[in-house]
């Protein structure tokens, strides 16, 4: 992948752009993704839309949340590894303080008015997700062999519920790229000069799989309910693709199921995020 960032910008001129969108960017992962293009691609420049769309198909094809892995890693093409810290400071710790905040005072804001100041914002994320796909559409299907592939790519996603039906679509992807695509290249773009080396990628790699092995089996051995429940929540999100959405039925049987909350202040939670 390339990606051709346009000057380095000090960390706190990236910090402060992320925590911006982290106290903005209302919606979930696509909505995210939206706001980000509008940010770094149209107002910014940071990079141009066909890396930008590069880096958003790996997000997506790789476990955890897609909008958060983009955001770590503009930040990262910014400013190395210190960058992607920057970013994660300014757009997901809000979030999660914000949370924490309306887990402590969650009794207190039930009923109609707190539910629709809840939703409300949530619709308002649905124009910016549109505007975002008719953009990235124009920029990422010029002709017709591509415009096919995605049109196609609809239908198991659309048809195949979760996870199976994102499989499918970005192997599908990939099969039909190779077939129709081969020899289409980007204009403008640049090699990465950063990166953590292919050492470091396999070290990554192998501590994903033996977490995902090995943690719910040593918090059995050892009774801690701490391993127990770090184990739960990396069980719940390691194996999920693209959108935070599809972990929320993982997580509904990890602290549900076991009488660590209940269904409705799941639920309220949910409604929250």
């Amino acid at each position: 992948m390339t990606a051709p960032i346009k000057g380095r910008l000090p960390l706190t001129a990236i910090f402060t752009t992320f925590l911006r969108l982290g106290l903005t960017s209302l919606g979930g992962p696509f909505a995210h993704l939206g706001y980000f293009r509008r940010e770094f691609v149209t107002r910014q420049a940071w990079l141009d839309e066909a890396p930008y769309g590069d880096l958003v198909a790996l997000c997506q094809f790789l476990p955890g949340r897609a909008s958060s892995q983009v955001g770590f890693v503009l930040g990262v093409f910014q400013a190395g590894w210190t960058g992607g810290l920057a970013t994660w400071a300014g757009f997901t710790f809000p979030s999660a303080l914000l949370l924490l905040l309306f887990a402590l005072w969650e009794a207190s804001l039930q009923g109609p008015l707190a539910m629709a100041a809840v939703r409300g914002p949530k619709l308002v994320a649905v124009a910016v997700v549109g505007q975002a796909v008719l953009g990235m559409t124009r920029a990422l299907t010029p002709d017709l062999p591509r415009l096919f592939i995605t049109l196609l790519a609809t239908l198991p996603v659309s048809l195949i519920a979760s996870r199976p039906g994102r499989l499918a679509a970005i192997l599908f992807g990939g099969v039909s790229g190779l077939l129709l695509c081969r020899g289409q290249t980007h204009t403008g773009a640049v090699e990465i000069l950063i990166g953590p080396g292919r050492a470091t990628g396999f070290v990554c790699l192998g501590r994903y799989f033996l977490l995902l092995i090995f943690s719910p089996l040593l918090a059995d051995l050892w009774h801690s309910h701490t391993l127990m429940v770090f184990a739960a929540f990396y069980w719940a999100g390691a194996p999920v693709f693209g959108d935070g959405h599809v972990v929320l039925p993982f997580l509904r049987d990890t602290v549900v199921k076991p009488g660590w909350i209940s269904d409705s202040r799941f639920l309220a939670g949910y409604g929250a995020a």
